[in-house]
């Protein structure tokens, strides 16, 4: 599951067993009351349960995929650039809970600051720049907004024990500070998972050795 501004090309340079079957989670825009266990509900219609899977999600789709961790049971959770409750998000989301400013902000106008802060909040992004913002000009900003809100909102205190955190020691949007990681990559980005794909597949080639 890829993060909010991003989709299933997110993931399109890292490599995985040959053994294992890949299924990318399509998002859709979420009802305007939802929250991120209402949303990951939804999206875990997709999952087929029938077969013994892993989750593995970025950034936003870390959050759902600790959501799902809850009623799912995957075998595993892999978490890249994301967090695992609430705790770990920057104090910015703490704030905005008691004073929502973000919902002051039109969709169109969010869409807008996302293009124009993630160059300067992830400077290795400017690299790709092209790559990130063609992924964020195909998303609905009513989706942005709406996740914004869910995330701004979220109130998971407790995850499950099988979820393998991977996370930069230069992530910006969620500092590693707050982190509890088990593989932290040295100037790592909240963009590392394509930026720093040949590292993040190694580690993930590692974690499913030992199923």
């Amino acid at each position: 599951m890829p993060g909010q501004g991003a989709d299933a090309r997110q993931f399109q340079k890292l490599t995985f067993p040959e053994q294992y079957e890949i299924r990318n989670i399509e998002y859709f825009t979420p009802e305007k009351d939802w929250d991120l266990r209402d949303f990951a509900s939804a999206l875990a219609q997709q999952i087929d349960t029938i077969e013994k899977f892993l989750i593995l999600g970025v950034s936003l789709g870390g959050m759902l995929a600790t959501e799902m961790g809850d009623f799912l049971k995957p075998e595993k959770i892999i978490l890249i650039s994301s967090a695992k409750c609430r705790d770990e998000l920057p104090g910015r989301y703490t704030f905005q809970k008691t004073i929502p400013l973000n919902k002051l902000v039109p969709g169109g106008l969010a869409k807008w600051g996302a293009k124009f802060l993630q160059p300067i909040v992830e400077p290795d992004s400017k690299q790709y720049r092209q790559f990130f913002k063609g992924m964020l000009d195909d998303k609905d900003p009513a989706f942005l907004r709406r996740t914004i809100n869910m995330i701004v909102r979220w109130d998971h205190e407790e995850c499950t024990n099988n979820i393998i955190h991977i996370h930069g020691d230069k992530d910006h949007t969620i500092p590693s500070k707050n982190v509890e990681t088990d593989y932290l990559i040295p100037d790592g980005s909240h963009m590392m998972v394509y930026t720093r794909a040949e590292e993040i597949s190694k580690i993930i080639h590692k974690i499913l050795s030992n199923d």
